[in-house]
């Protein structure tokens, strides 16, 4: 992963300044920004590989970026930097869009560990879709072909959803989420097994963020989501995916 361009959004300067330094030591490619329309600009322009995001940034926070950005783009690792540690922070920042969640103050070597951990889930899951040697460009996501259970078909190019005649947005993870459970049929997966796979070996959260990301799947692919036959809940343990 040498090479890669890192996107670093942090107003204060003196933080700023280690990041890159450190970043570039490592053999990384930076650009900079001070608050969130900049990095707007910058993510546009430079087309980073990856983004590391204060939350709490002038003009617009780290939130809104991060909506902004997941609009358009489903691939591109974003890492949230912030002071907060609290959980619906970390929720709140999931739920936008965002793979990982890193409260300052923080070692260095979790840092890079997450943003290596990061950009090779991202560079496995490209599936050679253009994304050759780091030269990423600006085409579209390209989370591979479409899949299907039962009555839904899942499309990843326009993360999107369908049952029947209803259609649904799907985000990065719920499709992440699915694919894992769709390789598994009738098996058990426990909820450290899923945190681990989905949302990377160094996720701090709890499993409450999985399970509200289970609620929101099962209102889009269950035919009644107060009884879910497709994604049951296996108590003390995790979740059967069925089919």
């Amino acid at each position: 992963m040498e090479g890669a361009k890192i996107l670093i959004v942090e107003d204060d300067p003196a933080i700023l300044e280690g990041l890159a330094d450190l970043l570039e030591a490592e053999g990384y490619r930076t650009v900079t920004a001070t608050d969130g329309a900049s990095c707007l600009e910058a993510y546009r322009s430079e087309h980073p590989h990856l983004v590391l995001l204060d939350i709490m940034m002038p003009k617009r926070s780290g939130y809104d970026v991060c909506r902004e950005i997941r609009r358009a783009d489903a691939a591109t690792p974003i890492l949230m930097l912030t002071a907060k540690g609290q959980e619906i922070d970390k929720v709140l920042g999931l739920e936008l869009g965002a793979d990982d969640y890193i409260v300052k103050p923080f070692g260095t070597r979790e840092l890079l560990a997450r943003i290596a951990a990061a950009l090779r889930r991202a560079l496995a899951g490209s599936d050679g879709g253009g994304r050759v040697g780091w030269d990423y460009g600006d085409g579209a996501a390209d989370e591979g072909d479409t899949f299907e259970f039962g009555d839904v078909l899942v499309d990843p190019r326009t993360m999107s959803g369908r049952r029947g005649d209803e259609s649904f947005p799907l985000s990065r993870r719920e499709i992440r989420l699915l694919r894992f459970f769709g390789a598994r049929p009738g098996a058990v997966c426990d909820r450290e097994l899923l945190l681990s796979e989905i949302w990377g070996q160094y996720y701090d959260g709890t499993t409450r963020t999985l399970d509200q990301h289970i609620a929101k799947l099962r209102r889009k692919i269950e035919i009644d989501p107060s009884h879910p036959t497709r994604i049951v809940t296996v108590h003390g343990v995790g979740y059967r995916f069925t089919g």
